[in-house]
């Protein structure tokens, strides 16, 4: 596999797209507060600001029903809308996100964003996809192999348009791929396995032309995720790290010079209040301490690291505060670590 990593982790802060805020540019103020910034999406402030939505703009059969905050695919217009989507298959104009889909993306490619250590996109995994969104009678895509295997190469062809775009801005620009349902495939119920998968998922890291990134907040089957063509893997670390870094992947994968993005500083109020940057940094250093003991250099590990909120959060009844001030002790944290691994980095 090809390295297309043109940056370090270097203990840099990002975070996930989605954020809590009402106003636009309070939200992309934030996020420019990272080292390597992202654009926000902003689901309370319209339907379409959802990530599942915004991956379906032009996906044939799509209907975008706001009244009803309500999404699915008709499998009739789904035929129908087939020549066009053929048509503009070659099109990136057709794959890139519009103004309506997001109020954001734009504003943030407006921005002197060189100067950064790199810059961050997302959208949706098909896999994610087509588990979540349904047909005329509620049946997911992903059961649908013609669906299923146009969603692949629909999402893949988005990740590369929106790489193209940011890559204008910064050439250290990337896409990761968020992946919210992927746990939901070693569930016994799910119908779609975990081997159908790993190919189809193989196949579309293989088609990205920027750095391959995949982001999620749940717990899959470890293993599974480390052996993936990625260059880029973002977990939930605060909930998921003790248990992931006793993986012999683990250690493989930092080796090999990929990096880890550790989502290490929670974002819900209750978990929030209870840490400072003096017991998340011990809570990561002792997570960084299992794979030392394993053989793997603190430079190393420190090298292909990146830092950054556990998870997203629109659930606090505070709004943005938490979240803003989650931010802020990331921030604090890096600078900490930093400090005192300066020589590693």
């Amino acid at each position: 596999m090809a390295k297309r990593l043109k940056f370090s982790g270097d203990l840099c802060t990002t975070a996930m797209g989605i954020m809590p805020h009402e106003d636009v540019h309070a939200a992309l103020d934030l996020a420019l507060t990272m080292d390597i910034p992202f654009w926000p999406q902003l689901p309370r402030l319209s339907f379409y600001e959802d990530m599942y939505v915004q991956a379906m703009e032009n996906f044939p059969g799509a209907i975008i029903d706001e009244g009803h905050t309500r999404i699915y695919v008709d499998t009739n217009k789904f035929m129908d809308d087939i020549p066009r989507y053929l048509d503009n298959e070659d099109n990136p104009a057709f794959f890139r996100l519009s103004d309506r889909y997001s109020l954001v993306y734009r504003e943030f490619l407006s921005k002197e964003l060189s100067s950064f250590t790199s810059i961050r996109g997302q959208v949706i995994s098909p896999v994610s996809l087509t588990l979540k969104v349904v047909d005329e009678n509620d049946k997911p895509i992903v059961y649908n192999d013609e669906m299923r295997s146009l969603a692949f190469s629909f999402i893949q062809k988005k990740v590369n348009a929106q790489y193209r775009e940011l890559k204008e801005k910064n050439e250290r620009a990337f896409v990761w791929v968020d992946d919210p349902g992927l746990e939901f495939i070693f569930n016994a119920m799910c119908g779609y396995d975990s081997m159908k998968a790993k190919k189809e998922l193989t196949e579309l890291f293989d088609g990205i032309e920027g750095p391959r990134g995949l982001h999620l907040c749940g717990r899959p089957d470890w293993d599974f995720l480390l052996s993936l063509n990625i260059e880029i893997l973002s977990l939930n670390a605060y909930a998921f790290g003790d248990t992931f870094v006793t993986y012999p992947g683990t250690k493989d994968f930092i080796e090999k010079g990929n990096i880890v993005s550790w989502g290490i500083v929670p974002t819900y109020f209750e978990e929030f209040s209870q840490e400072d940057v003096e017991t998340i940094s011990k809570r990561l250093e002792a997570m960084w301490k299992v794979l030392g003991e394993k053989g793997l250099d603190m430079g190393l590990i420190v090298k292909n690291s990146m830092l950054a909120p556990a998870t997203c959060n629109l659930l606090n009844p505070d709004k943005t505060v938490t979240v803003e001030s989650s931010f802020r002790l990331l921030s604090e944290l890096s600078k900490h670590l930093k400090e005192k691994y300066g020589k590693e980095i």
